[in-house]
Order: structure tokens, then C-alpha cells, then sequence
């Protein structure tokens, strides 16, 4: 097998997400709340944080307070969705689809989803849609730096609490897998999906079309455009053919608040999609796959016990009793769409003036690559 070129691993402690200024937003915020049918009758005061969290790369969080005279004062989060001129990474953001999950998911099933309010779908109000959203307690495994690269909370924790976590986020996700009927409750997720004869190719499309729009700020990469045409030729019909489900779509332990090393929040629903199990299972385990690429880089040991295969399907298969199919093509759909990923914030990073723009997508952008070339290259 040929070496790949890795790139540099950066310390990276911020990276720009928005030019947007918030500073009008307290006051806008207020007057709009006065008007909402469920709130008090009368104008709360309203602020509104500096910054979100250090995870995402996507839609904007953005914690707000809203107290009312003589009422309680309520802890919310906003998401928004980004500003057109700032390298989204989605070509649309549907924010009223994650608010519509988000309130399905909690009807629908236990697994923590914080409760949804005041949904703005238009963009008129603040120049872009949003909802609140209750704000919940919890610690996150980082994204920045990486959980596997040490000196945090999750890395520093004893293995067995690491594996409670692990095995909770898998039940979460077969909790999700598990709800009835899940192409009828989620049919609007299909609303923006490209024509295809099944869903999954639908969703290669979409995942085409992810890539055709990252090559616009930033260039091509012939290791993606050689991965589609892997997809392509290794549809797996069976997985094509399955009963549908719920497909968090971003599910990874970065998305989920933690007390005790229990979820307590799962959060970032704006992949979202219906399709099959495998979707979910495969970027899980993937996800962390990237990090532990990470740290190995940077010379550090990482997690290598943490999310492995055999023990994310037997989780899986003793809370849900389904069987996971293989995983490989999953896997590779999984390393495209961070790599879609990849190119977008990178887009961002030079619009922002953080990076010169790459000669090389593929050595420079893709932290994975090494991973995404092994998987096309097995037998």
C-alpha cells in the first residue's frame, strides 16, 4: 500500500465560525418573545452571549437569558443557522426540519433531546432562521483540541466510565433506530433530497452534490471524486432495500452532553436524515476513528480501546436485536462526507484569512486520509 501524505496536525484553540454581530439581537430578541402566544405579556430582558461552544462547525449556538418582570428567568440556547457569505457547510439549513425532529424525537422516544421553542423559519426576523432551545447540563467530550489527545475530562476518566459513555451513546442511537414507522413520522426529510430509486441513493446524491458545492471555494480532490465512484460501483442493495430509520446523521460523542457519563443532551440534528442503521453505526465509529487518526499524528496515544467495531455491534445488537450489516461502505460514505466537511470549514478558514489557499485538497484538508485510503484499498 502506497504511503499517504499526511498533513500537518495544527493546535488549533479557535476557529472562526461567523462575521455575524450580535449586538442589535438582545433588543430584536425581546420585542419578538413579547409577541410569542406562549410567553408572558410583557417585553423580557434579554441577553445574550459572546460565543458558542467549542463544538460544531456548522449552525451557530449561542446561549440566551430571557427574564420576564415578576417571572422566572429562562436559560436557553439559540441555533441559527450561518450567514450566506460565511462558508456554510451545508448548502441549505433547514432549521425548521431540526426543530420538527427534535420535537418528535422527544415525544417519540426517552432519548434526551432538550425541549424546542419559538421557531423563526423565515431568516426576517435576525437575517437567518433559528429556534431556542432548552439549555442543559452536561460535560462534552472537545472537538478542540480532540477528546483523544489528552489532558480532559473524557481522556482523563477511568476506562470503565469511558466505556459506560461509549455504550450509552450506542443506546441512544438504537434508541432513535427504534422508533415505529419512522418514514411516515420523518417524511419531511426526504423534502430536500435529490430523486434517486431508493433512499440511499438519494442520499449519494445528496452527498454528491455536498461535494460538487465544496469544490467551489476551495478546489477538487481527486481522492473524493475516486471514493463517489467507489459508492457508486458498491451500492449495497441489500442495506438499499431495508426498512428505513431514524438517522441522527451527526451521531457522535461531541454531540452529546454527559453527567456521570450518562447523556443527558443529544444535540446537532441538522444531517438528520431517514436511511438505513448502518448510517448511524458507521459515523460513530468512524468519527472517533478520525480523532484517534489525530492524535496518532500528533504522536500521542489516543483512545484505541474507545468505539471499536465489535463492541459498538454487540451494544447495538443487545439493546435493539437487530444485526448491523457491513460496514465498509458506510465507512467510505462516512470518510466523504468529512471530507465535504473538511473543505468547507478549510473555505472558511481562508475566507477568514486563517489559512492560505491550499494548492493540495487532499494533503492539506484531510486530517483522514490515510483512514479513507486504507478502506478503498482493502480487499
Amino acid at each position: 500500500m502506497p504511503v499517504a501524505t499526511e498533513p500537518a496536525v495544527e493546535r488549533i484553540d479557535h476557529l472562526q465560525r461567523s462575521s455575524r454581530d450580535n449586538t442589535s439581537v438582545p433588543d430584536i430578541l425581546a420585542s419578538w418573545l413579547a409577541r410569542q402566544p406562549d410567553t408572558p405579556d410583557a417585553t423580557p430582558e434579554v441577553t445574550v452571549a459572546a460565543g458558542g461552544d467549542a463544538n460544531g462547525m456548522s449552525s451557530e449556538t449561542i446561549p440566551v437569558t430571557a427574564t420576564w418582570p415578576g417571572s422566572d428567568t429562562r436559560e436557553w440556547v439559540m441555533r441559527m443557522a450561518p450567514a450566506a457569505g460565511d462558508i456554510p457547510v451545508f448548502r441549505t439549513y433547514r432549521m425548521d426540519h431540526q426543530f420538527e425532529v427534535m420535537r418528535k424525537v422527544a415525544a417519540l422516544t426517552d432519548v434526551p433531546v432538550p425541549r424546542v421553542h419559538h421557531l423563526e423559519p423565515t431568516g426576517s426576523l435576525l437575517g437567518a432562521p433559528f429556534f431556542l432551545m432548552d439549555r442543559l447540563e452536561g460535560d462534552v467530550p472537545p472537538d478542540v483540541m480532540p477528546y483523544t489527545f489528552g489532558d480532559n475530562w473524557f481522556a482523563d476518566a477511568d476506562p470503565a466510565d469511558r466505556r459506560r459513555a461509549q455504550d450509552s451513546a450506542v443506546h441512544v442511537i438504537a434508541d432513535l433506530h427504534a422508533i415505529p414507522d419512522a418514514a411516515e413520522h420523518f417524511d419531511f426529510l426526504l423534502d430536500d433530497l435529490p430523486a434517486g430509486d431508493s433512499i440511499l441513493a438519494r442520499l449519494l446524491a445528496w452527498l454528491q452534490d455536498w461535494y460538487d458545492l465544496s469544490v467551489e471555494d476551495i478546489g477538487r480532490s481527486p481522492l473524493v471524486e475516486r471514493a463517489l465512484e467507489w459508492l457508486t460501483t458498491n451500492f449495497p442493495d441489500d442495506a438499499a432495500s431495508a426498512d428505513p430509520v431514524l438517522s441522527w446523521g451527526d451521531s457522535r460523542l461531541g454531540n452529546m452532553m454527559f453527567v456521570d457519563f450518562e447523556p443527558t443532551a443529544v444535540l446537532d440534528w441538522e444531517m438528520a436524515k431517514i436511511g438505513p442503521r448502518e448510517l448511524d453505526a458507521a459515523w460513530v465509529i468512524f468519527a472517533h476513528s478520525v480523532f484517534q487518526e489525530l492524535a496518532t499524528m500528533a504522536g500521542l496515544p489516543g483512545l484505541p480501546d474507545l468505539l471499536r467495531e465489535e463492541d459498538v455491534r454487540a451494544t447495538y445488537r443487545e439493546r435493539s436485536g437487530a444485526e448491523l450489516g457491513d460496514l465498509r461502505w458506510f465507512y467510505v460514505y462516512a470518510a466523504v462526507q468529512w471530507c465535504c466537511v473538511f473543505m468547507r470549514t478549510g473555505a472558511r478558514r481562508v475566507h477568514f484569512g486563517e489559512l492560505e489557499r491550499p494548492d493540495d485538497v487532499d494533503g492539506t484538508l484531510f486530517y483522514h486520509r490515510p483512514l479513507l485510503e486504507r478502506l478503498l484499498e482493502e480487499g
